[in-house]
């Protein structure tokens, strides 16, 4: 008997549908006849696939023994704590340790991180918000003055700060400007001493109470060291409930922002919100924490996510650069859409294709942006649109808006976009339905015949959504070709736009009398 092929390109298997239930999510525009058509096919479909050997996971998924769920859950009203001081003390250190991962971005370089990046936490059982942010200098420009405001920002918008001291080094002028920035704020602050990481440095800590915020909370951000401590500090110095906190509604859609570096991601995201929220620099790699914002747009919530250019492929990036592409690739699964931004000005690369692929594999719904359109003068826009058609050929079904993050021209375009490929992304297709169409199909586009034999299609299912999944049971190997056809096929009757869509095939033999 030949082997089960799966052939897909991206897909996840944690949602099930039951089949059996014609009346799950009948067609929009079929009839009540043509209902009972359907389910009277799927009846007699059922009953001859009876006649062949299934496997347990081919009775479960026929079962649906699964459900439709989505687990995200989205943390309301939790206090802010805010993690401040200058450049390479140690912070995106301290953030790893609490909450528990390798999340923020650490390199021995000082100024790796620039955004103000907000974390999910838990101590003791109290959940709050964790913002790691970049290190806060005096009198500097350029993109070191766009990384201090971010810190400034972080400040006035949390409910207590942790102020992080190298203990080693001592205060710094710096620190003293940082004390007394914290003291115009007016917020509760823990003043932490980094870097001790034994008794000997001990002392070194006790000199902080120089700096007059209260006791320094000695500590090895490194080690973990004095953590606990510190932590305990800090939850009496926060408040249950924020202050500052915006309540997010229920269910706000994640999109991600991707694209290679200097396309223009920041920016849109900037334009977006409607202030300068991420760090905006003409060196391209400026972002390197994925940076979530919640927005409202088209009288519904968003969470946006700025993220890392990607570079190349992972393994040949290093230090900052490659933490950042795993965090990137991490956004990307955690993301319900992606806006893959694509530079309009410069041709498309392989680097471009790549990152649209990584997209699909990773079975998110999926919106092509140009960005610079406005760029173009009006005798290249016709050539381009010829030279996308001809790039993009793989994706046709991915919606394209072209936009300009810098003047927000046609930026009011995105959400029906990120609209239409969550519905698709969305979308199930009831068995008898899919049946029919299936039937329909093969009667009038056989498949060809293969070894003097033509295998036949004896039964479909779509066995998950987010994305579509189809799983067919056949009598014999489909050809490619023939697969690629039903997908075309599919996405002409149904739409699908804007979402990948995997068709799996599980060859089965009739039973043995």
């Amino acid at each position: 008997m030949e082997q089960p092929d799966a052939t897909t390109t991206h897909a996840s298997d944690d949602h099930r549908v039951d089949p059996a239930d014609p009346a799950a999510a009948p067609a929009a525009d079929a009839s009540d006849a043509d209902g009972v058509d359907d389910a009277a096919r799927e009846r007699a479909l059922l009953a001859g696939l009876a006649e062949y050997d299934l496997a347990d996971e081919d009775l479960a998924l026929l079962e649906g023994d699964g459900t439709d769920g989505d687990d995200r859950e989205i943390p309301t009203t939790l206090p802010v704590l805010a993690v401040v001081g200058r450049p390479n003390v140690g912070k995106s250190t301290l953030v790893n340790r609490i909450i528990g991962r390798r999340e923020a971005v650490v390199e021995d370089n000082p100024g790796v991180t620039r955004d103000r990046v907000s974390y999910p936490a838990e101590w003791s059982g109290r959940r709050f918000t964790l913002v790691d942010t970049g290190g806060w200098e005096v009198d500097v420009a350029g993109i070191h003055k766009a990384v201090a405001q971010q810190a400034e920002v972080a400040i006035e918008l949390a409910d207590a700060v942790l102020f992080v001291v190298d203990a080693t080094v001592g205060s710094t002028d710096t620190d003293e400007q940082v004390v007394r920035l914290l003291r115009r704020s007016g917020k509760p602050v823990v003043l932490v001493a980094n870097k001790v990481d034994g008794p000997a440095v001990e002392a070194d800590a006790a000199a902080l109470w120089s700096l007059g915020l209260g006791q320094p909370h000695p500590i090895s951000a490194l080690h973990g060291r004095g953590t606990g401590d510190l932590l305990d500090a800090a939850m009496a110095a926060l408040p249950r409930v924020s202050a500052h906190a915006t309540p997010l509604p229920d269910g706000p859609r994640r999109v991600a922002l991707v694209g290679r570096p200097n396309v223009g991601k920041s920016s849109l995201l900037n334009k977006v919100v409607g202030s300068e929220r991420v760090v905006v620099d003409d060196v391209a790699g400026t972002t390197r924490d994925p940076v979530d914002e919640l927005v409202a747009l088209g009288g519904k919530p968003w969470v946006f996510v700025d993220t890392a250019g990607i570079r190349r492929r992972v393994h040949q990036t290093s230090g900052a650069d490659f933490y950042a592409s795993l965090r990137t690739q991490a956004a990307i699964e955690k993301a319900e859409v992606a806006v893959v931004l694509v530079d309009a000005s410069a041709p498309m690369t392989e680097q471009d294709i790549r990152i649209v692929q990584h997209v699909i594999d990773a079975g998110r719904a999926l919106v092509v942006a140009y960005n610079k359109w406005d760029l173009m003068d009006d005798d290249r826009r016709p050539y381009l649109e010829r030279e996308i058609e001809q790039q993009l050929v793989q994706v046709q079904w991915a919606p394209r808006v072209n936009v300009s993050a810098r003047t927000g021209w046609h930026t009011d375009r995105l959400v029906p976009a990120l609209e239409r490929s969550l519905a698709s992304w969305d979308t199930r297709i009831s068995t008898g339905r899919l049946n029919a169409f299936l039937g329909e199909l093969v009667s009038a586009h056989p498949h060809p015949l293969r070894g003097g034999k033509q295998p036949r299609i004896l039964f479909a299912t779509q066995a998950s959504t987010r994305p579509p999944r189809f799983v067919i049971f056949a009598s014999g190997f489909l050809e490619p070709t023939y697969r690629r056809f039903i997908e075309r096929r599919l996405r002409e009757t149904f739409g699908f736009e804007g979402t990948p869509i995997t068709i799996s095939v599980r060859v089965r033999e009739k039973r043995k009398r």
